[in-house]
């Protein structure tokens, strides 16, 4: 997070300035703007690769090259710098970013909660031989996120107070999502939160879980945003225009074709056939649910994860 607020003292004042000159020098010989969008290599994006592939954003004028990170923290750094012109993240992420001043601008729901405890696409989970048998025993315990200081800070929490347990006394351990797996096996760490296909890989290895932590964060959680920056906003209105139509094109198609998710997921992840039968899907709303957010927020306060509370009229469409 510190990051993050960093970028946001070093960049403001130059990203209009930025947005425009990377938009005009984007123009490729076939006519289309060329763009690129930082994701996170997880079940979560798989609509904007289906969109690509689909040719939803080819059709609007849209050349997209997707561009992996670990987390969101590192994709609002990017669009603040410039080196993406559109990023998918977490909304704790974008929260902190725009308390802290950030000039970021949400253009389409990114990826929901299905809502169903036991069976949401996100999880808190243990290896099949731990000891750990609720989330009340985490105080004390290593446990595996994405990034410190953000979403899963926030929701493991929220499951462990659920749960009766002592939601101050975690150990939080950084590490990429395709790396949680095996670091449960491993026992490098007691616990993780994993949403797919990760979620899924720890299932086939005999891993169990605790907790649906989003589903005890907030019903149907909006979990992450697709955005820009108000400079591209500004500079390009059509583009931005032309990006949120093709996205929600995408979520609509992700939705209603569960299969070709599943296959699409395996072409930027490494995952196998049963992981990829296995995966929990999770929900692709094109509505942005307001009042979730709200609990995040309120939420994230309460933990030290915001310096300054959240406005989210700054940050939503």
């Amino acid at each position: 997070m510190r990051r993050i607020l960093a970028a946001v003292v070093a960049v403001t004042t130059l990203l209009a300035g930025t947005a425009c000159s990377s938009d005009e020098k984007d123009e490729g010989a076939s006519g289309g703007t060329k763009i690129s969008v930082g994701v996170i290599p997880i079940i979560d994006v798989a609509p904007i690769y289906l969109g690509k592939q689909k040719g939803f954003f080819a059709k609007r004028g849209i050349d997209l090259t997707l561009s992996p990170e670990q987390g969101g923290a590192a994709i609002v750094e990017g669009v603040l710098g410039g080196k993406y012109q559109f990023g998918f993240s977490n909304v704790t992420s974008l929260m902190a970013a725009t308390a802290a001043g950030a000039p970021l601008r949400a253009v389409a729901s990114g990826v929901a909660s299905n809502g169903r405890a036991g069976r949401d696409f996100s999880a808190i989970v243990v290896s099949g031989g731990s000891p750990i048998r609720s989330a009340r025993e985490l105080a004390g315990k290593r446990i595996a996120v994405n990034t410190l200081k953000n979403l899963g800070d926030t929701t493991v929490r929220q499951s462990v107070r659920r749960a009766g347990g002592r939601a101050d006394d975690l150990r939080f351990q950084a590490m990429p999502f395709p790396e949680m797996p095996g670091a449960l096996q491993a026992g490098k760490v007691d616990a993780a939160w994993v949403v797919e296909p990760a979620l899924s890989a720890v299932l086939t290895q005999g891993g169990q879980i605790l907790a649906s932590n989003f589903v005890d964060t907030a019903p149907d959680l909006t979990v992450a945003l697709y955005f820009t920056s108000r400079g591209t906003q500004t500079a390009k209105p059509q583009l931005v225009t032309d990006f949120t139509e093709a996205i929600k094109e995408s979520l609509r198609y992700a939705a209603s074709h569960p299969e070709e998710v599943r296959d699409v997921v395996g072409t930027y992840t490494k995952i196998n056939d049963t992981v990829r039968i296995a995966m929990i899907l999770p929900s692709w709303p094109e509505e942005i649910n307001r009042s979730s957010l709200e609990r995040v927020a309120s939420l994230g306060q309460h933990d030290g994860i915001f310096a300054k509370p959240p406005t989210l009229d700054q940050l939503l469409p």
